[in-house]
This record gives C-alpha cells, structure tokens and sequence, in this order.
C-alpha cells in the first residue's frame, strides 16, 4: 500500500489548509482511515479519522477539522481551520482498523508511512 499525503505549507494562525491523501494498492471505501501527526520532539498522534461509522476528532482537532474521503478519487481529505501554532506538524494518513486509536487510544500499528506533509503554523 502507498498512501502519499500533501497539500501542507506554511499558513498563519487562524487560516486554513486541505490535505489530500492518495492511496495507490488499498481501496480507501473499505478502510477506516486516519489522519495522523507528528510535532518536533513529539509522538505521532492521531487527529482524525473516517470509517463506516462516520468520522471521528481528536479533542485539539474537534470543530476545527474535517475529514472526508471521495472513493472516486480513492483519497482521504482533511479540512483544516481556524489553525494555531499547535497545529504545527507533518501530517501523515494511515489505516486505523475500526478507528481505535483515536476512538479509545489503541496503539498505532500501521506502518506503511508515505513521507508525510509538513504544516506550519505562523503566529
């Protein structure tokens, strides 16, 4: 599986960013699938998540994000607003089985991380 995130950049607090996370090898309809990020110093964490239950938030990413997919296009969208300095991260999609991990902090066990997309937030 390749799941190749981007649409990261650099915004200034209180502005707005879309990712997209393409997958090539899994068909994302089929797939609970989550958003993930890492800040310099930090673990990875989980931000959001979509699956056949709808979509799940972390509490930091709660009506501020929004996430969607399109089976069409075979990716994953995050909609992100309102953003702060605490954004600040590379954004990464992965396969989160029945969005446990955001849903009761199961441990992240996908490995098949793409290279991710940078988000910087300016204050």
């Amino acid at each position: 599986v390749q799941l190749q995130a981007s649409g990261g950049g650099l915004v200034q607090a209180g502005g707005s960013l879309r990712l997209s996370c393409a997958a090539s090898g899994r068909t994302v309809s089929r797939y609970a699938m989550g958003w993930f990020r890492q800040a310099p110093g930090k673990e990875r964490e989980p931000v959001s998540c979509i699956s056949m239950d709808g979509p799940f938030y972390s509490d930091s990413a709660k009506g501020r994000f929004t996430v969607s997919k399109s089976n069409a296009q075979n990716t994953v969208y995050l909609q992100m607003d309102s953003l702060t300095s605490e954004d600040t991260a590379v954004y990464y999609c992965g396969t989160d089985l029945d969005c446990l991990v955001i849903r009761v902090g199961a441990p992240i066990t996908f490995d098949s991380w793409g290279q991710g997309t940078l988000v910087t937030v300016s204050s």
